[in-house]
Order: structure tokens, then C-alpha cells, then sequence
């Protein structure tokens, strides 16, 4: 009997052993099976696209509501243009007046421009007569003579020296002409010429009578009336008792010292002013050829035309930056007016409208709401011991309850690089303690069967 018992227990340990070995490898593949079968829950989303105008105004008219669908550029609302269109009509008026005014400038431009063309031909028709004319005296200079004092050829200086040496000249002998009047000017203020300056005008125009009487006598002989002859005579008789006494009266109010010195002053001014008239004369006679005043007048006539001109091409220049700054007003309020019409940027749903037809909304504010339901999108959480078994671009099923038996295509679009506590729905106190990672995963629906907010379950495949 006791035999039979120490054979019992050798069985009993081995029935256990094998009992306890395949608890084992349940459990083992227990866990390996929920390794490989990782999901969460998340709530399905879609892109929200906040549409908002870019200006402010007052809403004239809506044409989405919640729940439509809407293509991309399909109008949504309007805003009251009624401003924007009354800024316009005064720019296009402005604008209207600068093309007025380019035209004009245009035409001006034009005359200035003809004006410009007829005096460069008549500058070159003057030049050419000019040449023309100095050609027999510019080849007659090569042998012409000279003062035996002149010790240099006749063409060794060029023709722009002469003329600043003839200038020159006239600059000088006007200086000593000034000194000269100055001179007698000083001398004839003195006391005793007191009444010198009366008594030489009634000798000056004495003369002239004299020599007009002593004219009219001559013509008057050559005729056979005798009146004519001795009335002639009377008046030549009467001019000449006048310059006598005119003369008498004159040497009478100076001494022979006197009379000298006005005669040596007087004498001085003649030469001086000669001597200026005379260089004066040289000086518009080497005025010749391109020199000439001819042609130095239709010089200046054509750089007063081309000043023309140039002054003409600035106006329209500036007629023309009117109508651009214009034209670029009205280009500014044509854009500032197509933003009150307010479009779909992307095709989608509406999910939210906040304004009605008379509200005044500001630019930025969120009017309405557009859910692309093309583009949806799951986030769930993965606790952070089974972190490490996700990857970007992984696949996973996505299931509904609104569509029993049916899968969805989901693919891992972003992991977080950070863990945060689990979000506060969920139920349990284990869980919300458990730190999770964010997994985001993008989802297929080509049907369009998802919805935005729908519960929905997430199996990862492995990896």
C-alpha cells in the first residue's frame, strides 16, 4: 500500500507540470495575439477651412447655408460695393482728364517738335548762306596785307582767337570810353562850367539848324523861283546869326584855360568813343561764316526750340504718370471691389454659417465654416508601452458603427514626439493616470459614407 502511493506522486507533479506548462503558452499567446491586434478609438474629423472676408462692409447677400455642399470658387456671400463703386466712378473721371491731358501734351509735344525741325533747317539754310558768302573773303585773307608792324603771317591766329582779341578790344575801349565821360562829366560839375551844359545845347542845335538852313539854300538856287530863293537865303541868314551868337555866348562863359581843358576833354571823349565804335566795327566784321549774326541768331532760336521741346516731352511725361497713378487707382479699387464677393477657397461641406443679410462684418472675423470631407482624419491615443509599435505610413482598419461589417482604410500620418495624459474621456481613473502619445491617421472614403464627429474603432496592422 505504501508502495503504491509513492507511485502517485511522481504522476500527480508531472499532471501538474503539464497542466501548468499549458496555462503557460495560453498566455503567452494571449499576449503576443494583443501585440499584434493594437487599437484605439478616436472621432472622425474633417479639414475645417474658416472662410472670413478680407475687408469690412455690410452683407448685401448669402448664398451657402449649413449643410451644403459647395465647389471651390462658388460664391458664398457678397458685401455692399455701393462705396468702392462711387470711388471708382470719381477715379475713372480723373482718369478720363489725365488721358485729356496727355493728348494735349501729345499735340503740344508734336508743335514742339516741328518747331524744332523748322529752325534746325533754317539754322542749316543760314549756315550754308553764311559759308557762302565768307568763301571769297576767307581765301582772300591768305594774301591779303597787313601793317608792316605785324611781324606774324596773316593766318596764324585761328579764327576764335581774333575774335576774343576783337572782344577784348571792345570790352577795353568801352572801359576808357566810361573813363572819359566820367572825366568830363567831374570837369563840367565844377563852379565856373555852371552854365556850360544850357549854353552847349543851344550851340549844338544851332549847328544842326545851320547845316539844315545851309542844305535847303543849296536845293532852293537850283530853282527859278525867285521867293523860293530869298526865303532860303533869310532863313540860312537867320541860322547863321544864331550859331554866332550861340558861339559868342559860349566863349563868353569861359577863359581861354577853360575853353582848353572842355576842348582837351571833348577831344578825349571823341577819340574814345571812335575808338570804340571802330572796334565794335571790326568785331561784327570778322562775323562771318558760321560766326555771323544770322547764324548765330537762328542758333539761338533753335536751342530755344529744342528747350521747347524738351520742356513738352516733361509735360506729357508727367500727363502720362497721371493717367498710370490713375489707371493704377482704379486697378487698386477693382481688387479692393472683388473682395467683397467672398468665394469657397476649397470644395466641402458647410458646417457653420454666423452671418445674415445686413450684419456688418469685419475682415477676419469667421463667417462661416467649410468641412472637407475629402480629407478626414482620425486621432487616437497609444499608451507608452505600445509607442514604439506604430510608424508613419503604417495601415490600419478603421470601422463605424453607422456601417456594421464594414472597414475602412486608414493610414498613420503623424505620431507625437511628446506623451501627455489621457484626454478626460476617458471613463477610468487607471486610465486617465496612463500617459498616451497622439497618433494621427488619415482616412479613405471614397463613397463619402463618413461624417465629421462619427465614433470610430482603430486596429493597427502590424508592422
Amino acid at each position: 500500500m505504501h508502495d503504491k502511493r509513492l507511485i502517485l506522486i511522481p504522476v500527480l507533479v508531472i499532471i501538474i507540470l503539464v497542466l501548468a506548462g499549458g496555462w503557460y503558452l495560453s498566455t503567452r499567446d494571449q499576449g503576443n495575439e494583443a501585440v499584434t491586434s493594437l487599437s484605439s478609438s478616436g472621432t472622425v474629423e474633417a479639414v475645417d477651412v474658416i472662410v472670413s472676408p478680407e475687408v469690412s462692409g455690410k452683407v448685401v447677400e448669402v448664398l451657402a447655408d449649413e449643410g451644403d455642399v459647395v465647389e471651390a470658387g462658388q460664391v458664398l456671400f457678397r458685401l455692399d460695393d455701393s462705396l468702392l463703386s462711387a470711388q471708382r466712378t470719381q477715379a475713372e473721371t480723373a482718369l478720363s482728364a489725365a488721358k485729356s491731358g496727355v493728348e494735349v501734351a501729345q499735340t503740344t509735344l508734336d508743335a514742339a517738335q516741328a518747331a524744332v525741325d523748322a529752325a534746325q533747317t533754317q539754322y542749316d539754310l543760314e549756315l550754308a548762306n553764311a559759308r557762302l558768302q565768307e568763301q571769297p573773303q576767307r581765301t582772300s585773307a591768305w594774301s591779303a596785307s597787313q601793317p608792316t608792324e605785324f611781324g606774324l603771317p596773316t593766318w596764324y591766329f585761328t579764327r576764335t582767337e581774333t575774335l576774343a582779341a576783337a572782344e577784348s578790344e571792345i570790352k577795353d575801349s568801352a572801359d576808357v570810353l566810361q573813363a572819359e565821360k566820367i572825366y568830363y562829366a567831374d570837369l563840367t560839375s565844377q563852379p565856373e562850367y555852371a552854365e556850360l551844359a544850357a549854353a552847349e545845347e543851344r550851340l549844338a542845335k544851332a549847328q544842326q539848324a545851320f547845316l539844315v538852313a545851309q542844305d535847303v539854300l543849296e536845293i532852293a538856287q537850283t530853282q527859278n523861283q525867285r521867293d523860293v530863293r530869298d526865303e532860303a537865303q533869310s532863313a540860312f541868314d537867320a541860322a547863321k546869326a544864331e550859331v554866332d551868337a550861340a558861339q559868342q555866348d559860349y566863349d563868353a562863359l569861359l577863359s581861354d584855360q577853360e575853353a582848353a581843358d572842355i576842348l582837351e576833354a571833348r577831344a578825349k571823349l571823341a577819340v574814345a568813343q571812335e575808338r570804340y565804335d571802330t572796334a565794335v566795327d571790326r568785331y561784327d566784321a570778322l562775323l562771318t561764316g558760321q560766326d555771323s549774326l544770322r547764324v548765330q541768331a537762328a542758333s539761338k532760336a533753335l536751342k530755344q526750340a529744342q528747350t521747347s521741346l524738351a520742356q513738352a516731352d516733361s509735360v506729357l511725361k508727367q500727363a502720362q504718370t497721371a493717367v498710370d497713378q490713375a489707371q493704377a487707382q482704379i486697378d487698386l479699387i477693382d481688387v479692393q471691389i472683388g473682395k467683397l464677393t467672398v468665394s469657397a477657397a476649397v470644395g466641402g461641406v458647410v458646417l457653420s454659417r454666423s452671418i445674415e443679410t445686413g450684419e456688418v462684418v469685419t475682415a477676419g472675423a469667421a463667417a462661416m465654416t467649410i468641412g472637407q470631407l475629402d480629407k478626414l482624419s482620425i486621432t487616437v491615443y497609444v499608451p507608452e508601452d505600445r509607442y514604439g509599435e506604430i510608424a508613419l505610413g503604417q495601415s490600419a482598419k478603421v470601422t463605424v458603427d453607422s456601417f456594421p461589417g464594414e472597414t475602412f482604410q486608414g493610414t498613420v500620418v503623424r505620431i507625437a514626439d511628446q506623451a501627455e495624459f489621457t484626454p478626460r474621456n476617458v471613463q477610468t481613473d487607471e486610465g486617465r493616470r496612463t500617459t498616451v502619445f497622439a497618433v494621427k491617421l488619415s482616412v479613405d472614403d471614397p463613397e463619402g459614407k463618413l461624417k465629421p464627429g462619427m465614433p470610430a474603432d482603430v486596429v493597427f496592422d502590424g508592422k
